[in-house]
């Protein structure tokens, strides 16, 4: 029950960047569509954080340090640039651009995403 819920909570995280950043998009003929798409897209961008995200700290970690803690905005967009290749590898019409909308489309989810997650308890 706890994989779901914070796969609905990454999908609204998604629309979310999706509404307010210009070079994150899904496409989508019909609102249920969109929905799946974004739902399958969550998992995706989960799938990613657990698989990739644990290595590029452990090999980045002298750069997380370096900078304080900012290389992980370049990670995260990176991992959600990631995310919509291979969505789109998938067959999903969830996609990002580019590298700003990326950086910027991670910071909304993670905020969103961390917003949410403090209305779910742990239980």
């Amino acid at each position: 029950m706890k994989i779901l819920i914070r796969v609905v909570i990454t999908a609204v995280a998604l629309w979310t960047a999706t509404a307010l950043v210009d070079g994150v998009d899904v496409g989508g003929d019909s609102a249920v569509k969109r929905t799946l798409t974004f739902l399958a897209a969550g998992a995706v961008f989960g799938i990613v954080n657990a698989v990739v995200k644990p290595v590029v700290r452990l090999l980045g970690c002298a750069l997380y340090a370096l900078t304080l803690g900012l290389f992980a905005l370049v990670v995260n967009a990176a991992l959600l640039a990631l995310t919509g290749w291979l969505s789109g590898g998938l067959g999903l019409e969830f996609h990002v651009r580019w590298f700003w909308p990326a950086l910027w489309g991670a910071v909304i989810v993670s905020v969103v995403s961390w917003l949410l997650s403090l209305f779910v308890s742990d239980d």
